[in-house]
């Protein structure tokens, strides 16, 4: 592996770094499959992945995923080629993933929740030659169809019994040309050599969230990955994490590039033992802590509340537990304080974006916190804050301007896409879309995405401001705040609101008088809507635009009802 490290000048949130975390210290690059190997030359008998009751040791994953990888290449994948994956959080997941990598090939991650008409986007952007799914009822139906629309030209499937009895019964496998089984290219001999893989390679092409439009495939190297993984693992903050010694809970999707970093790559590089499960049950995360004495566990606000609602949370034994994270959505400040009591250790939370594999900031537990906080910089990361001017000049500490980063672990581009690639960087450093600032100590903050900005009445008006406002109303659990269109103002906001169990809605006024003294006149919500739910994304993330295509559609029905009438 190579490195790299800071140079020059320190930078003035040097300062807010924890003594523990060394500044200077370089970031290894490498392959993904490095990751794997560092683990199996350190730990090869020790526990990789717990999925079913079932544990698979470090030697055993790394020969499954030679054996899959010779398949592959007997089956015809070469370098560079693409391999797309629509798979549920099961072990052929990281068999597959690092199996794809070992061939030199990259893979395309799909989202079991994404609409047909979604995945036939994503595949038509990125012309994979096979798609990896699973015989279980959510995804193998989907990927027929997939296979007949003629959006992918052949059909991978790992018999989802192979890791022992799950939820839901396997599908049959059809008997076709177009189709193979995984089990049945593991039998395959393996190359005379393996591919060589150089880390300004693209292991992965990853679709960012689509805030507007068609989400776009950001193209992720071997390098950008394990840089990532690195990044993460010279961050300490307190007590260390000792290698080998950790266990992670992995409930969140190993489709998003959260969890594909953080829970998976990261640990497999440390030899920690990761707890993979396929859905969020908030009894196996109690066993999981109190019984299988898991040490880490990553989380979004759903997971949180339930776990604080459970009867009796109170009394269960957490002294496991050495980290948590949550993430996503921000969560009440008074929700945070009861979950951390009850944990006994804080809830940790920080910033980082598809783009950059994800790492980005974390936020330094002596910071006090405060709404749309992400901290310092994670080592080997540098961030600042600049003008939305084509000259994109730099911002001193207090002005609210975009946030810029740039490091080992930033994207090499958009696929396919070279003006949003233009776009997107400005002499090297790769322009977020997040508006924010810099405090006087150096600790960034989040005020909204660029593009989630209202103009009302020619102010510049910012949605999570008035979302962190609303989240002091004892009544709210959670709320979206969006833009829509006002006769008068151009834009006014509206909130939607869940509220939490057991309290009444209230009226525009009451949350207009209770903001008074939180918010100024042009920041007031202009409508507000309670609903049931709010929509998320598979990582738990609140999902303010498909509130604003619900608004549109509103919009346009209404106007054409005008203009018959």
């Amino acid at each position: 592996m190579s490195a790299a490290g800071n140079s020059g000048p320190r930078p003035v949130w040097q300062q807010r770094f924890p003594k523990a975390c060394d500044w200077e210290a370089s970031v290894e690059t490498g392959i993904v499959p490095d990751l794997l190997a560092a683990a199996v030359a350190a730990r090869p008998d020790a526990p990789a992945i717990e999925f079913r009751e079932r544990r698979a040791r470090f030697a055993e994953l790394d020969a499954m995923v030679a054996q899959l990888a010779a398949g592959l290449i007997a089956d015809g994948v070469k370098p560079g080629d693409r391999v797309a994956l629509l798979l549920p959080n099961t072990l052929w997941h990281p068999v597959a993933f690092f199996a794809i990598a070992r061939c030199g090939a990259s893979v395309v991650h799909l989202s079991a929740l994404d609409a047909p008409r979604e995945l036939e986007h994503k595949l038509k952007v990125t012309k994979p030659g096979r798609l990896i799914t699973t015989n279980l009822p959510g995804f193998l139906p989907n990927a027929l169809k997939l296979l007949e629309a003629g959006a992918v030209p052949r059909l991978l499937v790992g018999e989802d019994g192979r890791w022992g009895p799950g939820e839901a019964a396997p599908l049959a496998i059809p008997n076709q040309a177009s189709v193979a089984r995984l089990d049945d290219l593991m039998d395959a001999a393996p190359p005379a050599s393996w591919p060589v893989v150089s880390p300004d390679d693209v292991m992965l092409l990853q679709f960012t969230g689509g805030t507007t439009g068609l989400p776009k495939a950001a193209m992720l190297s071997h390098g950008n990955l394990v840089s990532a993984v690195n990044i993460y693992r010279l961050w300490t903050d307190g007590e260390p994490l000792e290698p080998g010694a950790q266990k992670t809970i992995c409930v969140l999707p190993l489709f998003h590039i959260y969890a594909l970093t953080t829970l998976l790559l990261r640990h497999i590089r440390d030899g920690n033992e990761i707890l993979l499960r396929q859905r969020f049950d908030v009894e196996t995360l109690i066993a999981d802590i109190s019984v299988k004495r898991a040490t880490l566990f990553s989380g979004v606000p759903t997971m949180w509340f339930a776990l604080l609602n459970r009867e009796g949370v109170e009394a269960v034994d957490f002294s496991s537990l050495r980290s948590c994270v949550s993430g996503g959505a921000p969560l009440p400040f008074d929700v945070q304080t009861k979950l951390e009591g009850i944990l006994g250790v804080r809830l940790n939370n920080g910033w980082g974006m598809t783009e950059t594999a994800p790492a980005g900031s974390r936020v330094p537990r002596d910071a006090k916190p405060r709404p749309g906080l992400i901290g310092v910089p994670l080592p080997g990361i540098t961030m600042k804050i600049v003008s939305l001017e084509p000259e994109r000049d730099d911002f001193p500490p207090g002005e609210i301007g975009e946030i810029a980063i740039k490091g080992p672990n930033v994207f090499k581009g958009y696929l396919d896409d070279e003006a949003a690639t233009q776009e997107a960087f400005h002499e090297g450093w790769f322009l977020t879309g997040d508006l924010g600032r810099m405090d006087e100590d150096g600790l960034f903050e989040i005020v909204d995405r660029r593009k989630n900005m209202i103009i009302s009445s020619g102010y510049n008006v910012y949605p999570v401001a008035i979302e962190s406002a609303i989240y002091e109303h004892p009544a709210v659990q959670e709320v979206v705040v969006i833009g829509v269109d006002d006769a008068y103002r151009g834009q006014a906001a509206k909130a939607f609101v869940k509220l939490k169990a057991g309290h009444a809605p209230f009226s525009l006024e009451e949350l207009s008088a209770f903001l008074k003294d939180r918010l100024g006149r042009h920041e007031m919500p202009r409508a507000l809507e309670f609903r049931e739910s709010l929509p998320r994304s598979a990582a738990g993330k609140l999902l303010a635009k498909v509130l604003v295509a619900e608004e549109k559609q509103k919009q346009a029905a209404s106007a054409a009802t005008d203009s018959v009438a």
